[in-house]
């Protein structure tokens, strides 16, 4: 029976990170032969989010994985629905339902300790007044995101975060891809960030074939890349 092409794995960075946060899963999937894009995430909100990424993954010539972390995770839901998308990796991450918000998923469990340490700012907009935008107090940061994380590589990821508009917590899927594509999750057992029984429900809600890393904090990307990309390989050869 003919095989089809390997997909190409498209890396979705959640907030307050950028696609530098992949950088040891990439070197594990490039090592072996497996094509590999990690985006640039706006973090502007949730449905032009999802645009933008499902407009990433169409123009990609052949099957795709979207592998989503953290707010990553709610864009793969709804750009996953792409035709050319074959599979979906959560890592740490929102898994939402269709016409569900992250506000929504978040409020059925107790509340991680990142909401109460968001800072705030606004940015422009165009037309109307500004906007409001989160990160992370960067003296939270370690503990919250990146608690197994090497403390001079904390750093520097707590000086270069990345913000989420804050608007992107009440917007709604408009589609859960998970309902029609297959799907991976990895709980980060140890998450600060997200409740790890917010992604647990999530990967059991859409079928998801899980594992559970204990230790492991909310940048398990950075810290475990080996482990996060042996699921992704999982997921590509189940799909290939």
């Amino acid at each position: 029976m003919a095989t089809q092409p390997t997909p190409t794995v498209v890396l979705v960075h959640g907030a307050f990170a950028d696609g530098g946060s992949w950088s040891g899963v990439v070197a594990e999937l490039q090592r072996h032969g497996i094509p590999v894009v990690a985006v640039s995430n706006p973090l502007r909100g949730l449905a032009s989010d999802a645009a933008y990424i499902a407009s990433v993954a169409a123009q990609i010539d052949g099957p795709v994985v979207l592998v989503g972390h953290s707010y990553g995770g709610a864009l793969i839901t709804v750009a996953g629905a792409t035709e050319n998308v074959t599979g979906l990796v959560y890592i740490a991450a929102y898994a939402l339902e269709e016409g569900e918000s992250l506000g929504e998923l978040q409020g059925r469990f107790p509340l991680s300790r990142l909401v109460s340490n968001l800072k705030q700012a606004t940015y422009p907009v165009d037309g109307g007044e500004p906007a409001v935008e989160v990160t992370i107090q960067e003296e939270a940061f370690p503990e919250i995101f990146a608690a197994d994380v090497p403390a001079d590589v904390t750093r520097i990821l707590a000086a270069s975060q990345r913000p989420l508009a804050a608007g992107a917590f009440e917007e709604k899927a408009a589609v859960a891809a998970w309902r029609t594509k297959p799907s991976w999750a990895l709980v980060a057992a140890a998450d600060q960030a997200i409740n790890p029984e917010v992604e647990r429900f999530g990967a059991q809600r859409a079928g998801a074939t899980t594992v559970e890393l204990e230790g492991a904090s909310h940048a398990v990307a950075v810290s475990r890349p080996r482990e996060v990309a042996d699921l992704i390989r999982d997921a590509v050869r189940a799909t290939s």
